[in-house]
């Protein structure tokens, strides 16, 4: 413990990481009971499935048009300037949703168009982050610093669902996204101050793209990682958020009993996030991969349809399991891609998830009327074992190690 005390100190040295995780915490608190804000300003409203399924396509859609743009940008300009915007553009959105419900002006075409507009400032921040955090800190640092960062969002996870519905409940939709609002602000002047220099000169944006899709391409470990990553999160979403609901309806207690499940595998997550803290494997993107099987884990057990504890302990080992994995392979990324390519290659592999995103929804939808709910779980469970062996036999995972100085 003395030892990573130390190295976490290395960190708490470095004013640029200071602010850098002093916006994300404080944008976290916001971000966290966002989506529980934004549903339910639908449904005091009135609105049923429909409007609530078109905000969330809205919200889910600006990643698979504009990462790639966002990816693009996140190479050519400065990335603190970059957040900057991002950020802003995200507050002016949740700022607008919290004025309009608070004087009784929100409709459900409102809310779809702010959320929009955050998902759209999304789509250039992720791209941006990962590679700022990899120009701030030095290489030895990265994986604590992916793991301290996701810390605050990890806890929130926990917290969120209690605090926001104690919120939402007593002061109304509006002030939870006011606070949503305020955090962007926050974040945004934090990050502006970073003064990052630019990655790389100013070219066609055209010849970027080409670049990094060849560049993407020509890196097999990052392209094999991406494609099991797809069946990967495909599988979960469909499995967990869609299908898990109904199983927990018909064998766990309804919603307390998914509402367990979901609070266990929030544990697991934070748990992961400590574990990263200390142990750093030399094998990082083989750890990443190994570790993206544990989500089968909850998937098998509520297709077998073992006792509520067993589930739940499946769920924690898998929330513990995915936090590695995301840990692990984003500081594989930090440290094998070179600054001037990090926000076009994160970008092309950030595309891949999100695309899983319909897929997911769509094939279960297209099985549903074939399969049972539980042995569609252990099709999805089987599903990412054998992405998971797929991934393992690339021999290229085996030789994107951590760097050492």
């Amino acid at each position: 413990m003395k030892a990573a005390g130390a190295r976490i100190g290395g960190l708490a040295d470095n004013r640029s990481f200071r602010r850098f995780l002093t916006a994300n915490v404080i944008s976290s608190t916001g971000s966290a009971m966002a989506p529980l804000a934004v549903s339910y300003s639908v449904i005091e409203r009135g609105g049923g499935a429909g409007e609530l399924s078109l905000v969330l396509v809205a919200n889910t859609s600006p990643p698979i048009l504009l990462l790639l743009v966002g990816g693009i940008y996140a190479d050519r300009v400065s990335r603190n300037l970059l957040l900057f915007v991002g950020n802003l553009l995200a507050a002016s959105a949740q700022g607008v949703l919290a004025l309009s419900i608070a004087t009784g002006r929100g409709t459900t075409g409102l809310t779809a168009v702010c959320a929009f507009l955050s998902g759209t400032a999304a789509s250039f921040i992720a791209p941006a982050a990962q590679g700022a955090l990899a120009q701030i800190v030095d290489a030895e640092h990265l994986q604590r610093a992916n793991a301290l960062l996701r810390l605050p969002s990890n806890v929130l996870r926990v917290l969120a669902p209690a605090v926001g519905g104690v919120i939402v409940a007593f002061g109304g939709s509006a002030w939870a996204l006011a606070w949503d609002s305020l955090t962007f602000v926050c974040a945004a002047l934090l990050l502006r101050g970073l003064r990052l220099n630019l990655p790389r000169a100013g070219t066609r944006a055209l010849d970027d793209l080409r670049a990094g899709w060849a560049s993407f391409r020509a890196r097999t470990w990052l392209w094999s990682y991406t494609v099991a990553g797809t069946v990967l999160v495909a599988a979960w979403l469909a499995g967990f958020q869609l299908l898990g609901p109904l199983v927990a309806q018909q064998r766990y207690g309804g919603a307390r009993g998914w509402g367990l499940v979901q609070a266990a595998y929030a544990c697991g997550l934070l748990s992961g996030t400590l574990v990263c803290l200390w142990w750093r494997p030399r094998r990082l993107l083989a750890v990443a991969v190994l570790t993206g099987a544990g989500l089968a884990l909850p998937l098998a057990a509520l297709g077998c349809a073992l006792p509520l504890p067993a589930v739940l302990a499946a769920a924690v080992c898998a929330g513990v399991l995915f936090d590695i994995e995301v840990v692990t392979f984003v500081t594989a990324c930090q440290q094998h891609v070179p600054q001037r390519e990090q926000g076009m290659l994160s970008a092309f592999n950030g595309l891949g998830e999100h695309l899983a995103i319909p897929c997911g929804y769509l094939v279960t939808a297209m099985v549903a009327h074939t399969w049972d709910d539980r042995s569609a779980l252990l099709a999805c469970a089987g599903l990412i074992v054998a992405a998971t062996i797929a991934n393992l036999c690339v021999p290229d995972v085996y030789r994107v190690n951590r760097l050492t100085p």
